[in-house]
């Protein structure tokens, strides 16, 4: 009686084995899939985003180094969030997509990189797309506000960073006051 009750034990415990991996769509709010965008980085380099990412688990993110407002705060909120990430080794990748690519180029993302001692090694800043290009994108692929102010150097835009795994859009979080960055943390190693 000992013996079948153990594999009965046994038999459940691999079933519920089976049952731990997890059903992307059950766990995470978003189902989206991300469109093709051509970009150059803040170190002048082609970026594909689909070639680049498409096995990867990465964040997204929509800022403008010309915002009087909470772009600042996002990208040393995600600062706050690489370090952490490093230091657990949770590996993902950052990209902070510039509404403006006007005014960021290159060297402006550069400079607006290292202002925040970011590690560039696995967080890219990306331009050179035209306004309308951006806008699309965001609105389309993130269903993301994304527009310029009418008589203004200044755009709307989402404050919240995006969780990836390739092109498919899983989850938001917002980054312009307080980040949990345990739920993060916990969901980007869910995926890994």
């Amino acid at each position: 009686m000992k013996k079948i009750a153990y594999i009965v034990f046994v038999a459940v415990l691999g079933l519920v084995g089976c049952s731990q991996s997890i059903n992307l769509e059950e766990h995470f709010s978003l189902n989206g899939t991300v469109e093709e965008l051509e970009a150059v980085n803040q170190d002048g380099e082609a970026v594909n985003l689909i070639d680049e990412y498409e096995n990867k688990v990465w964040l997204a993110a929509f800022i403008f180094t010309n915002c009087d407002t909470v772009c600042s705060p996002m990208t040393f909120n995600m600062t706050g969030l690489q370090k952490e990430m490093n230091e657990k080794k949770v590996d993902a990748e950052l990209v902070s997509f510039s509404i403006d690519p006007e005014y960021d180029t290159p060297e402006v993302l550069k400079q607006f990189a290292q202002s925040f001692h970011v590690d560039e090694g696995n967080w890219n800043f990306l331009t050179g797309y035209d306004q309308e290009t951006i806008e699309l994108f965001a609105n389309k692929s993130f269903l993301a506000p994304a527009a310029k102010l009418e008589d203004s150097n200044q755009f709307i835009h989402s404050t919240e960073i995006f969780l990836m795994k390739g092109t498919k859009i899983l989850e938001k979080y917002d980054v312009a006051a307080e980040v949990n960055t345990e739920k993060i943390i916990e969901d980007i190693k869910l995926l890994q």
